[in-house]
Order: structure tokens, then sequence, then C-alpha cells
């Protein structure tokens, strides 16, 4: 997801040189808040966040992690809690001197983990009931994930590969402030390439230390495993027997890695040292091409089998996510899913013949079943999303939200589907606080299609009044609008200050066929505009929505879409938000890092005269409506954005002020794509409904 937000909050980590220092959580609602009942950016950063779990491999005990923040110290931290999945007693492994994440068993009794309380990050092992606390690496630096099985292990360590600083490649100008390349990428996501890449270390794990480390990418190697800029170890799995490691890598450097998207699945044997490229092998018996995104290899129960993620087009990192097997016996590679016109995502073996998965299905997600032939059912259905799972002992256990809830984990029952929720670790706040309800609609778009479309009612609506009303605007732009719950974008948080929210599931949004998803891939100002209207227009027509206070607001495409809009909204709306949105496609081109992405959904470069796709996608960008804009308008940005850089932003602030329209800008100086930050965060808030109710109440 290019454009889309990472839905996934992190904790704050110390750093490497310092010891973490504990950090005291009274996160309870005071007298005021209970009494107010009202949802604000205050209340929602007490929640806690669940993250992580797993299941013993005999499904007997749950692990999740939990993170909690204190605002007057702007940082949070993790913990690990152990669930008994017989009688529900919890308990925390952990406590609030230091964060803890990644948890893994080692059998049913013992669970290994990440944690920082040496200083730096680094693998560490305890038994369930605490005793036998040990520390498994001692890597100087730190590590960035680990994995255990039998006797061998993995780690992920940054190396320094190249010499791109001016301090390093002239030792004899140390003071020097320089970076130097003759290549792209220069910077990734929210950070420039200073010559060192995450690597996979393959090492013994020997009298219950991991040690003996190898860089089986290569010393040399200026690339990363797992892949920039999420750098997810769920791509690197060990073997059920920890004989070979099978991991995600794209091989390649520069220009051809900034225009790329061909990652492949490699297996590493480590008894031989050698690997495999699984992907090419596949590729060689004519089955597929495999030059997009092969990703998350996933290995059966008894080793035999690699399952992995494959997407066909290359360039193109929101092509369908189609279900592919390698049989490592026969060296056959099976196309899993070919009958379905649906993503695979998060799946986990179900026995040696058939496998478990998360499916985006029509703006939710759910738990879907399917065997070695292609045969799949439904497991789940409703109004939500499961995020990710746990599968282990015959059990399923779903980390899930929706729009009205943060994310709990919730028993699924395999043969009905129904969910028993397991923990309520915000029960206080749903106690106390008022949530708006949320309305499924379905609304014929200009083309006679139908279009899935929330909407989210305030607090105690009447339909008698009369309520100011926001078109929300979808990132991605392949990013789908489903029962999302985000501290960033919060559709209650909104709801709460009095508006009514309109969020369809315009053309390139996901889960509602590949076709509906491919459409917007060189149309940005074209079926998926028409649509946004058609869905403000439908809502506007109930007597509740005030047509004279109307707002549009969105993030990184959707911040794109803002500022079209802006020029084509004849006066539907009367304010404006766009948050780190693409303003100028040329000046866009030249200063995005994954060219593959602007280069699939612009159609190409600016130079390309005899390009019709791109040259129309040039002609229709937002900096060329400008011209049309009426309407006050504020402007978000994070100065360490280099995926929509900030200064799309400063031209967007320029060209309002310059034609006397109010503008806002809001240029956050330690972020990125998003606001992560707590107090950024709350400052976020506070400016974005203090731009709407001037204008709009």
């Amino acid at each position: 997801m290019t454009f889309a937000a990472i839905l996934a909050v992190g904790c704050c980590s110390e750093s490497a040189d310092n010891a973490p220092k504990p950090l005291k959580i009274d996160n309870a609602l005071t007298a005021e808040e209970k009494e107010a009942g009202k949802f604000t950016p205050e209340v929602m950063w007490k929640m806690t966040r669940i993250g992580q779990q797993t299941l013993s491999p005999d499904g007997s005990q749950l692990i999740y992690t939990t993170t909690q923040y204190n605002m007057a110290e702007n940082r949070g931290i993790t913990l690990l809690w152990l669930r008994d999945m017989a009688t529900g007693e919890e308990r925390a492994l952990t406590d609030y001197n230091s964060t803890n994440t990644a948890p893994q068993w080692l059998g049913n009794n013992r669970v290994a983990f990440m944690s920082n309380r040496s200083g730096a990050m680094q693998a560490w092992a305890m038994d369930i009931n605490g005793e036998n606390l040990t520390q498994l690496t001692d890597i100087e630096g730190g590590i960035e994930g680990f994995g255990i099985e039998g006797d061998h292990a993995f780690y992920v360590q940054r190396v320094e590969v190249a010499k791109l600083k001016g301090s390093n490649k002239y030792e004899d100008m140390d003071k020097s402030k320089v970076r130097i390349y003759d290549d792209l990428m220069v910077r990734h996501w929210d950070y420039w390439d200073d010559g060192s890449y995450l690597h996979i270390f393959a090492a013994d794990y020997k009298d219950g230390k991991i040690v003996n480390g190898k860089d089986i990418i290569g010393a040399d190697k200026a690339y990363d495993a797992p892949l920039a800029p999420y750098f997810d170890t769920a791509e690197i799995r060990l073997s059920p027997d920890g004989s070979q490691l099978a991991y995600t890598c794209k091989p390649l450097t520069g220009t051809e890695y900034a225009l790329s998207t061909d990652s492949d699945i490699f297996l590493y044997d480590f008894a031989t040292e050698s690997t495999r490229n699984l992907s090419k092998e596949a590729a060689a018996m004519g089955v597929d091409k495999f030059v997009g995104y092969d990703k998350y290899p996933v290995f059966s129960p008894d080793g035999k089998k690699i399952a992995f993620r494959s997407q066909r087009r290359p360039g193109n990192e929101a092509d369908q996510q189609r279900l592919w097997v390698f049989d490592l016996e026969t060296n056959e590679c099976n196309y899993i899913t070919r009958n379905q016109d649906y993503c695979v995502t998060e799946v986990a073996w179900d026995g040696n013949e058939a496998m478990y998965f998360v499916l985006p299905w029509r703006g939710t997600h759910q738990v879907a079943h399917i065997d070695l032939n292609g045969n799949m059912k439904h497991i789940t259905k409703g109004n939500h999303d499961i995020n990710t799972f746990t599968f282990a002992g015959g059990k399923i256990v779903a980390n899930m939200n929706t729009i009205s809830k943060a994310v709990e984990l919730y028993d699924v029952n395999l043969e009905s589907g129904e969910l028993t929720q397991l923990t309520d670790v915000n029960r206080e706040i749903y106690d106390n606080i008022d949530f708006g309800n949320v309305e499924e609609r379905w609304i014929t778009t200009t083309d006679g299609k139908k279009m899935l479309t929330w909407v989210i009612y305030p607090p105690h609506f009447d339909p008698a009044k009369k309520y100011p009303t926001l078109l929300y605007c979808q990132g991605g732009p392949q990013s789908t609008v489903s029962q999302f719950w985000s501290y960033r974008w919060n559709f209650q948080l909104m709801a709460a200050q009095g508006y009514v929210i309109v969020a369809p599931n315009r053309r390139g949004c996901p889960s509602f066929g590949q076709e509906w998803t491919d459409q917007i891939s060189g149309d940005y100002s074209g079926q998926n505009i028409r649509d946004y209207l058609a869905a403000i227009d439908e809502v506007s027509k109930e007597p509740f929505v005030d047509t004279d206070k109307r707002g549009c607001v969105g993030a990184s495409y959707g911040g794109y879409s803002t500022y079209y809009l802006a020029g084509v909204h004849e006066g539907r709306f009367k304010a404006f938000i766009a948050h780190c949105g693409i303003f100028n496609f040329e000046s866009m081109y030249g200063h995005t890092e994954e060219l593959f992405f602007v280069t699939n959904d612009y159609g190409g470069a600016y130079w390309e005269m005899d390009n019709a796709v791109a040259q129309r996608s040039y002609a229709n960008s937002p900096h060329k409506k400008v011209g049309n804009w009426d309407s006050p308008i504020m402007i978000i940005t994070g100065e360490k954005d280099y995926r929509i850089p900030y200064s799309q932003s400063l031209e967007a602030f320029t060209a309002a002020r310059v034609q006397g329209i109010d503008a806002r800008l809001v240029s956050f100086e330690n972020e990125a794509h998003q606001v992560f930050q707590p107090q950024n965060s709350v400052v976020w808030n506070r400016e974005f409904f203090d731009w709407l109710n001037k204008y709009l109440k």
C-alpha cells in the first residue's frame, strides 16, 4: 500500500544506547469525561491497543500484546499478556519497566519475545510462569526481529553496506554533513538511504542462546530483507523442523529497484548453506512469470510445501494477491485461487492440504478456508474487520475491530463462524462514552453500478435536526473503506463532534473484485471522482443533511481527491482539509521514491508525450484546477514524508494564499506520512476540528 495509511501503531522504543525508563500509565477516565460521555482525542489516546497474538501449539494458552500511552511523556509501552483459553484467566507477563513485543512459543510452556530491557532490542525468553528469564541474543546495536525452530534460528540486523555519507567516505571530514548518491533510491518512506540495510542472519539455537549468526543476504548486498519500508518479519519463516528458512527479498538496487515490484521467495538450507530462488524456479516451469510482488512464505506443518502470495503484474502493488503453493518434493507450483477474484492475506495451514486466510470481502475482512483444489468457503460473516488471526490446536483467535469498536480478540467457531469476544481492554470507554450508529448504504454510481458507502451518525442522532456533513476521501488509492478503526482518521471521533460522515468505497477500493480496483489506475480525475460526488449528492437528499455546511476531507490519495474536488465541486463544499495529498503530478513524479507506483497509476512519466494515458493524468493534475478554488482549505503535512513530500503541501498552500483563499498550513516536524506521536496526534485533531467548526458550524 503505497499511499495508504499503515493501520498498525508501533510503540515508542528506546534507543540502543539507553536503558528503558519505566513508564507510569494512568488512563482512567476523569469524572468530567464520564459526565460528558463524549469521544474526544484525549479520551481516544487513553485507549489500550491490542497488537499481536499467538496461540500455544496445543491451543491451550494465548499470548497477546497491549500498548498504552502516557500523554505527558509523549510515549508508550507494550506489555505481554497470558490468557488461559479454558478458564479465561489472564495475567501480565511483563511490566511497565520495558517494552516487550513479538511473542512466539518455544513449546507450550515457554515464550520468546523482543525486549528493550537491556537497552537495545534483543531476543529474550521466559517460562509462562514468569521464571527462567533468559537473554537469547546479545547483538551490538540490537536486532529487529527473530525466529526459532528446533536447533536453528534467525535474526534481523541492520548492516552497513555502502559508504554514502561524506563522513564515512572521507574519514578526515568527520564533521561533514553530506550524502553522496550515484543512483536511486536516495530515500524511502521516512528515511534517507545511509548505506545500511536490514539483513537476515541464519543462526544456531544452542544452550538457550541464538549464536553463530551468518548474513545470508550477503555483506555487500544493498537491499533489505524483509522488504522496505514496512520491514515485516512475517516475510521470514522457518520450516517446522528448523532445517530451512524461507524469506522475501527484492534483489534489486538503484533505479531498477525504484521502478520494480519484482520480489521473490527464497529458500535457505541450513545444512548445505545454499539458497534457492523459488519464484524464478517456478517461472522457469512456465506456470507464471512471477514478476510482481511474491511475499509471505508459510510452510505446511510437514515442511513439504510453501504457500505464498503473488501478484501477476509488475509495478502494480494493488494487483490481486493470489495464493500459490510450491511443493518442495515434486518442485511443482500451483495456483490455488485461480477461480477467485479476491485477494488472500494472513495465511495459516490447516493440516497439509488446506489453509485458513483473511478474505477482503465487500468492505469487510473475513476468515475463509480453501483446500489445495481451490474449493473455498467463508467462515465468518458480518460488518467487521478481522485483521489477523492465530491458529493452533484446532482453534482460531482473531484480532477484530469495527468502525465503532477498537481491536479486541475473539474466538472463532470454525463450523458456524460465530465470534465470541475474549478480551475487553477498553470496557471503561464503552461503558461511559457515546458512539454513533453506522449505516451500510449501496449507492448507484453515474455508470449504473452499486457502491458500498458507510454513513456514520453523531451520537444521539435526531433525524429532525440538520447536521454538518463530511465527505471522507480514502487514501491508497487502492485501499478499502472497510470497518477499520483508526487512531488517526477516526469516524467515531468525527461523529462525536456533531458531523455526519459519508465514506464511499469509490472506484479503486479493493474487496469488490479486481476490475473495480483496477479502474482507478490512469483515471484519477475520472470515475472515482464522480463516485465521490454521487455519494455526497445521494446522502444530501436526506433532510438531516445541512447542504450549506458540507466539508470534504482526506489524506494521501484522499488528499489528492480533496485538492481535485476543490477545483470541480461546483459549490457543494464550504471547507476542505487535505493531509499529505498529491497536488502537482509533475513535481510529485520527481519527488517521490517508489517510482513503480506513479508510473503504473499515472500511466508513465510526464515527458512521455506520445503516452495518451500519462498525458491525460498530467493534464488533470489538481494544480491545474487551482484557479477554480473558492473555499477555505487546511493543508497538513509531515516534514519527514518522502512518499508524498511536504513540498506538495507547500505548493498547495502557496496557491491558496496567493489567490486570497483562507488557508492554514499545519506542518509536523517529526512526522512522516501519518501522525503517530501522542501529543502531535492531539494537536492534529484539535486543528482538524477547529478548522471544520470555524466554517461548518
